[in-house]
């Protein structure tokens, strides 16, 4: 089967296509026939040579991904699962050397796979699963009840939309950021209140409520310039692992989204909240397996709104 990894980490030209062997699934697996792959920036981070000492045991090629969307070909024998041979679903991956979501071919723990939302493609279904679930996993470990304040960064993109609409769905005021061109599509998203990105943003996030908000998710890496903008005693959910000892009562949360990858319940949940709406899937665009290089060039060049797609 065709893989896209790297044999030595570098940048988008390191991308190549290999063949690798087929897998097959056992006990409380299934396998999917693999027709998309979101792009994400783990999967830059991992081509690049983060996380080296994840791939130690592992020959290459190491292959990225966490996003999969395919059709069910194999289940393992004696796999507890409703899915069924024939079934168009998507998948959070936890790449590992040559596992990852880009392969024509892939083997998931059953709980790591749900169908995919009625109504969307393949390509659409593929930008939800990695994205949606750390943005319910910042959500969740924040704990803010209904009505409380939450800050948003990065909002335009595929991860701080996603946390827009779900705190919206969890009762939640959202303030979030945007650049001039970008305020249009964060309103579309939800946000009840737009503060100018960039410099300065967490005073401008303070002219609007005084006390600071209850809570942050920082999917702009903004790490500790995003303090002022939340209360006393408030939580901020970091998605590159940064925490620090901030005082004033705050906390760091540090988000990785491998803790819900076999949350079955959660994953179909966010399927649920597609079907009804409630998420917004966005594609920005597509790129054959052969052209994933081009594919990366473009995410790294910044600006992409929405998911750019390999398919296979």
């Amino acid at each position: 089967m065709r893989v896209v990894g790297v044999s030595e980490f570098g940048g988008p030209e390191a991308l190549r296509v290999h063949e690798a062997p087929e897998p097959h699934a056992g006990p409380g697996e299934v396998r999917l026939r693999v027709e998309a792959a979101a792009v994400n920036p783990t999967d830059a981070a991992l081509r690049a040579g983060w996380f080296k000492e994840r791939r130690e045991g592992h020959e290459p090629p190491y292959v990225p991904g966490m996003d999969a969307a395919g059709v069910i070909d194999e289940i393992g024998a004696g796999t507890a699962t409703d899915l069924r041979v024939g079934d168009a679903v998507m998948a959070v991956v936890v790449p590992r050397g040559a596992h990852g979501a880009y392969s024509e071919h892939l083997v998931l723990p059953a709980e790591s796979v749900v169908r995919a939302p009625a109504g969307a493609d393949l390509v659409a279904a593929s930008t939800l699963p990695m994205n949606g679930l750390t943005a319910r996993l910042a959500l969740d470990e924040l704990g803010l009840e209904p009505g409380r304040t939450l800050v948003v960064t990065g909002a335009a993109g595929a991860l701080g939309g996603y946390v827009i609409q779900l705190a919206k769905a969890d009762g939640l005021r959202v303030i979030a950021d945007a650049a001039d061109e970008d305020r249009e599509l964060v309103e579309s998203l939800g946000a009840d209140v737009i503060v100018a990105r960039g410099e300065g943003f967490a005073q401008r996030v303070r002219e609007v409520e005084p006390e600071g908000a209850h809570g942050a998710v920082d999917a702009a890496l903004l790490d500790a310039d995003i303090e002022p903008a939340v209360g006393d005693g408030g939580g901020i959910a970091t998605v590159r692992g940064f925490s620090a000892e901030p005082g004033r009562g705050l906390r760091y949360l540090p988000v990785f989204v491998a803790r819900y990858a076999e949350e079955r319940a959660e994953l179909d949940r966010l399927r649920e909240q597609a079907e009804r709406g409630t998420l917004t899937l966005r594609v920005a665009d597509t790129y054959p397996a052969e052209k994933v290089a081009d594919a990366h060039r473009r995410f790294e060049s910044g600006g992409v709104r929405g998911r750019l797609v390999i398919t296979f």
